[in-house]
């Protein structure tokens, strides 16, 4: 498969993306000496058995040049964390089982398929059905204008006319989406950084013209008119990240949360008011923190009931895995605490 094929050079990318940067690994005190793979484990949770800082396991990964692509890793397989002479832990894989030959004439291959970086099923959703677009940009995208039959509300094998359809157009399928939540920037007077969009329906072009005819297929909801064309995303780019820290000082907010849930955790989708503008790339990791509460010291004679304010408390980390123009969506990849809304994103400590 594609995804299985990325991962071996995914860990290569880390490697050298990772590997000149000043970032301290520590081992927790309780890393196994060995750690077999199960069906379901992710690159990210695996290393967090190991380390503190999950996204640094590129820095002390030694490759098998015995094994047949070393960096994919397969449920079976076997990591072992080991020590050298300086004291410098390493950690090393050792095939749990072996490849299988379908036939004599064909190379060994996997039956089985290597795991991926993150939890790829907790974004999917995000890569293929969501995006982030201004209210101009949306404006000027083609519009229904009506249905065939007069109908007010369509479904599917019905047929919508569009407008603004430019003639040139190589592709034949498209999406249909209508404007959503807007995301507005607390630190910015509520600046509106871009609106979040609701897929309604798939559509297939039918003939080109003023206005153009589609028929209607995949309805997610009722497709109504003024309803927008899009072009349908490809999720090409979200085999494409690889964890690691901001190199710059980073400081935002999570903004909302994805999916309608009211208290955000482990594999909840957040957005940041943090993007391509400010520095965002595939695969950041930030630290989450909460605020430290406004306290009144009672018991000082001296400061005489001063507010004092606690310090901030580290409540999680999140990995960006779409970034836009002005924000981002990121998957929380560890919840020490109830994540809200309004919670600081910086970088990792």
């Amino acid at each position: 498969m594609a995804i299985s094929k990325y991962f071996a050079t995914l860990l290569i990318i880390l490697f050298l993306s990772l590997g000149a940067h000043a970032e301290t690994i520590t081992i927790k005190p309780d890393a196994p000496d060995r750690y077999v793979v199960q069906k379901g484990d992710t690159l990210w949770h695996i290393s967090a058995r190991f380390l503190n800082t999950p996204w640094l396991w590129p820095k002390i990964w030694q490759v098998n040049p015995a094994i047949g692509n070393p960096h994919l890793i397969y449920p079976g397989d076997i990591i072992f964390l080991t020590y050298d002479a300086d004291g410098r832990p390493i950690l090393t894989l050792h095939r749990g089982r072996p490849t299988v030959k379908l036939s004599p004439e064909a190379r060994p291959s996997r039956i089985d398929e290597a795991i991926s970086v993150i939890p790829l099923d907790a974004i999917q959703q995000f890569l293929t059905n969501s995006r982030v677009v201004s209210k101009e940009e949306y404006d000027k995208a083609p519009y229904i204008v009506a249905f065939q039959n007069d109908r007010v509300i369509a479904s599917t094998t019905d047929k919508a006319y569009i407008r603004g359809v430019p003639e040139d157009i190589k592709q034949s399928k498209f999406s249909i989406i209508r404007l959503g939540e807007a995301f507005r920037d607390p630190s910015r007077n509520n600046e509106i950084l871009g609106y979040e969009t609701i897929e309604v329906a798939g559509v297939t072009l039918d003939k080109l013209g003023d206005p153009a005819s589609f028929i209607i297929s995949g309805v997610e909801r009722e497709t109504l008119a003024g309803d927008r064309l899009f072009s349908i995303l490809n999720d090409a780019f979200s085999k494409s990240y690889s964890p690691h820290a901001p190199k710059q000082e980073t400081d935002g907010q999570i903004i909302a949360v994805l999916d309608g849930v009211s208290r955000i955790g482990q594999f909840h989708v957040v957005v940041l008011n943090l993007g391509e503008e400010d520095g965002m790339e595939l695969g950041h990791v930030l630290g989450i923190f909460q605020s430290g509460r406004e306290v009144k010291d009672k018991f000082s004679e001296k400061f005489g009931g001063e507010t004092v304010t606690l310090p901030d408390e580290k409540a999680g980390l999140v990995l960006v895995f779409r970034v836009f123009e002005k924000v981002s969506y990121a998957l929380v990849m560890r919840a020490e605490r109830d994540i809200r809304v309004y919670d600081r994103a910086a970088n990792p400590e």
